[in-house]
């Protein structure tokens, strides 16, 4: 038996236990793929992350990410909960900026007042979704061609299909059909319009998830960041906005976007939960 640091954090929450949770193992160095998937796969938690030493000296440290179902090679909520962890561990510091290493190279994770923002990683697929793809969507996601403004594909890491309806209330009102979903993960947006709350919302997100039986994600940075090099890059949205995502399953996740330069940053809070000791 070996026992692990263990951390369960909250990312994104605009209140207390209403953002992402995320575990992280600590000290992962000498687990095996097989062991990260079984742990990945008890918690149940949307992802689980493991902490190893760095293969790169440009690195801070490596992660591994895992949902109940199999490896990421990067997830957002995962990379901002993680770089927060390993920055509150004895030893470890930074100059405002901490470079995570996984698995789709070397992302960067900028400190800024307690906050946490990453920048968003180049995308593997873009451009837009064939007639093909935006029907198999609707299907999907009981939602008519006309309901869908633009669509387009946001892979970074995770393959994201982007849908922009018109309104929040229209996004809020999309109900998944699962036994439609196949392995698709599409993501959908629209304005909030005239509305407005205290936190400055503008845009309304969610984002489904058909592999694993299908699940909805709470708050979820990679296809924020996707979204966001989409919307900002089509003129859809302005260089700095805030996303709200989760709303439909009683969160109050909030996702701050910034553009700087050629580079966008994915923010938000990470607050520590739980801090114990997972037993193997």
């Amino acid at each position: 038996m070996s026992d692990h640091p263990f951390r369960q954090v909250d990312v994104f929450a605009a209140a207390p236990f209403a953002g992402n949770p995320l575990a992280v193992i600590l000290d992962a160095d000498g687990l095996d793929d097989a062991l990260m998937a079984r742990i990945a796969n008890w918690t149940n938690l949307s992802e689980t992350t493991f902490l190893l030493r760095p293969t790169t000296p440009e690195a801070s440290y490596r992660v591994r990410i895992f949902t109940p179902g199999g490896e990421l090679p990067f997830a957002g909520h995962p990379t901002l909960g993680t770089a927060f962890v390993w920055a509150s561990l004895p030893g470890n510091t930074h100059d405002g900026m901490i470079v995570q290493e996984c698995g789709v190279g070397l992302v960067r994770v900028k400190v800024e007042a307690g906050r946490y923002a990453f920048a968003a990683p180049p995308q593997r697929r873009s451009g837009a979704l064939t007639p093909e793809e935006r029907q198999t969507a609707c299907d999907a996601l009981g939602l008519t061609p006309d309901d869908i403004l633009d669509a387009a594909w946001g892979d970074n890491g995770p393959p994201w299909q982007l849908l922009a309806l018109r309104e929040r209330r229209d996004v809020l009102a999309v109900t998944p059909n699962w036994s439609k979903m196949g392995d698709n993960l599409y993501g959908i947006v629209a304005p909030w319009q005239n509305e407005r709350d205290e936190t400055g919302a503008a845009f309304e997100i969610r984002a489904f998830v058909g592999q694993n039986q299908g699940f909805e994600d709470p708050v979820t940075g990679s296809l924020n960041a996707a979204m966001a090099q989409w919307m900002i890059g089509k003129a859809m949205a302005p260089e700095t906005y805030l996303a709200s995502q989760g709303t439909a399953l009683g969160r109050s996740g909030r996702v701050s976007i910034r553009k700087e330069d050629d580079t966008i940053w994915v923010g938000g809070t990470v607050t520590p939960r739980i801090a114990g000791t997972l037993t193997l």
